[in-house]
């Protein structure tokens, strides 16, 4: 008799705490869903950072161990590449998640899967090209640079690996500086206000990599982060052309640099080419910024023009 009684007793209690925590777990997530829709932007960027580095540690301690990777020194580039793969292929979920709170599409982060995406990239990726060839061509001229012919085999063999990952890496950092970042802070801010901070995190954030190297360049990153918001608005919002100005200079960039077809002289002054050289930790990379502007700014005064045009009305 007494059995049954404890049994159904244990049961009872069961279902009944089960019952609780379900319920206490349901406002814990409205609660939090409230107070995200809510709270300032720079808490909502702080807390989608904390989220996503939350989900990213579980991955990033096995990845870690496994390229050697020791926290107190430098990361190689071998190393970087694992830990930075594991970190973007999450970096979607997160936005998505994020958007799903508030409301929001991939449209409104200036992701819309149109054939004008795909035009605004080929033009964003162009011309991230060509701003950097000619600073390259310039530091030739100059007798700073100097080319290896030998290496443009490598360079041939490399060129569409890089571009892919360039394409990955870019897509990513836009959707969430220039999409996500961009969307939040226009709620409480100015849009030029928003663009000095959101570009502000975008450099910061480079820090976490490598501190050493990238103290010099964070002007220069600063600068890329405003140019990149600039882009979108020029773009009327989509990330098509930021996002190809991104690829586009990861692309040369990094693909120069693993066929080692472009070196400094020894008559090249750093501060001018760039400390490490890393073209954005000198002028040549802040020239490279300001003539991608300038070229923007045309782009956006044509744009209006052609509108403008009875032609195109």
């Amino acid at each position: 008799i007494i059995l049954p009684r404890v049994q159904l007793c244990t049961h009872w209690l069961d279902k009944h705490y089960t019952l609780r925590i379900s319920m206490n777990l349901e406002q814990i997530v409205l609660l939090s869903s409230t107070y995200l829709t809510t709270a300032p932007a720079l808490v909502k960027i702080s807390l989608f950072l904390l989220i996503w580095g939350l989900v990213w540690l579980p991955i990033a301690i096995p990845v870690g161990k496994f390229v050697g990777w020791q926290p107190s020194q430098p990361l190689r580039s071998e190393q970087k590449l694992p830990l930075l793969a594991s970190l973007y292929v999450i970096a979607p979920l997160i936005v998505w998640w994020f958007s799903k709170i508030y409301g929001n599409s991939w449209s409104d982060c200036g992701l819309t899967w149109q054939p004008e995406l795909g035009f605004s990239l080929l033009l964003g990726i162009g011309l991230g090209v060509l701003s950097i060839m000619l600073i390259f061509a310039l530091e030739t001229a100059f007798g700073w640079a100097t080319w290896h012919g030998d290496n443009y085999g490598t360079l041939l063999s490399t060129a569409i690996p890089i571009l892919a990952l360039g394409l990955w890496v870019g897509i990513t950092e836009e959707l969430i500086f220039r999409g996500l970042f961009i969307n939040l802070l226009n709620q409480d801010y100015v849009a030029w206000i928003g663009a000095i901070i959101t570009s502000a995190i975008f450099a910061g954030l480079h820090l976490l990599w490598e501190r050493t190297e990238t103290l010099p360049q964070l002007p220069g990153l600063w600068l890329m982060g405003m140019v990149l918001v600039l882009a979108r608005w020029v773009d009327h919002g989509s990330l098509g052309l930021a996002w190809g100005l991104h690829a586009g200079w990861i692309w040369v960039l990094s693909s120069f640099d693993t066929a080692g077809v472009i070196s400094y002289t020894s008559k090249s002054p750093r501060w001018i080419t760039g400390f490490d050289d890393n073209p954005l930790a000198g002028i040549a990379g802040m020239i490279c910024l300001c003539v991608t502007i300038l070229c923007l700014l045309i782009l956006y005064l044509s744009k209006n023009l052609l509108i403008l045009h009875p032609l195109f009305r």
